[in-house]
């Protein structure tokens, strides 16, 4: 099956750090670019990174350059999201998805709930 695994959520408190991680199936990062999205209560999908394996270049938007990081470990097939500095406003349910900035696979959401 093709497929993308999410995990790594929690709840932590504001200035902390999370990593996210994105473990792929049926196809390779290799191949796409990926990123991380993110939907907060009340709000529409967002994204918040990109990276393509192909040159490396990555994309953060605004309000998270500086905290997280993406990067891939194109031997585990698997996609990463560091995240530090976390700010209460970073809470959302957060997606890996293949295909960057315009997903054609995406994962079930993990919860990153971050306290104040």
């Amino acid at each position: 099956d093709v497929q993308l695994q999410a995990s790594g959520g929690g709840l932590v408190q504001a200035g902390g750090s999370l990593r996210l991680s994105c473990a792929a199936s049926g196809f390779t990062f290799d191949d796409y670019a990926s990123g991380w999205f993110r939907q907060a209560p009340g709000k529409e999908r967002e994204g918040v990174s990109c990276i393509s394996t192909i040159d490396g270049m990555t994309y953060y938007t605004d309000s998270v350059k500086g905290r997280f990081t993406i990067s891939s470990d194109n031997a585990k097939n698997t996609l990463y999201l560091q995240m530090n500095s976390l700010k209460p406003e970073d809470t959302a349910v957060y997606y890996c998805a293949r295909g960057c900035p315009s997903p054609d696979l995406w994962g079930k959401g993990t919860l990153v709930t971050v306290s104040s």
